[in-house]
């Protein structure tokens, strides 16, 4: 499945199995950026993020990984 800046929840399931241990609320965002341009299934512009949508997944990041 190939990734876009809106795939939230896929997003944040795929950092949570990358960074299992990460607490998703000390990321900031210029390193959040690079994780999930980096991601093997990420095929989106790099360009196309802003603060909104890297909160949108900051925080999906987060709520799974308070469900864990």
């Amino acid at each position: 499945m190939k990734l876009t800046w809106r795939d939230y929840e896929d997003i944040a399931l795929a950092l949570l199995e990358r960074y299992p241990d990460r607490e998703p609320l000390s990321v900031r965002f210029t390193d959040l950026h690079r994780w999930v341009t980096e991601l093997p299934d990420f095929e989106d512009d790099p360009q196309k993020s802003n603060e909104g949508i890297l909160e949108a997944i900051q925080m999906a990041w987060h709520e799974e990984y308070e469900d864990m």
